[in-house]
């Protein structure tokens, strides 16, 4: 098995509701979606934003579109008009996640 990053393989698309950020990622063959099905379970994904998600991560599965979709509740520091983040709508929490390495 070798390193990879999870952007080499696929795309996100994330963004906001309240003080909890979406997160999907998605790839273009079945292949990659069980690898990513298989490895970005919820506990590697609050691992990977321990610095930021302070509640539960949800995942849900979409194999006919080979994607995931997590929810990340308590990640957005009370929410756009209540944080002091630069981020607090989430917009960039899907190129976090892209960044993450896997064994492929």
């Amino acid at each position: 098995m070798s390193r990879i990053r999870l952007g080499d393989i696929a795309q996100a698309r994330s963004g906001d509701k309240g003080d909890g950020s979406n997160v999907g990622v998605f790839v273009s063959n079945e292949a990659d979606y069980e690898l990513i099905r298989r490895v970005l379970t919820t506990d590697r994904v609050k691992a990977h934003f321990r610095g930021i998600c302070f509640g539960d991560v949800e995942r849900y599965e979409l194999p006919n579109l080979f994607a995931l979709n997590f929810i990340l509740h308590d990640s957005l520091g009370g929410g756009g008009s209540e944080s002091l983040k630069s981020d607090a709508q989430g917009k960039t929490h899907g190129l976090a996640i892209l960044e993450m390495e896997i064994e492929s």
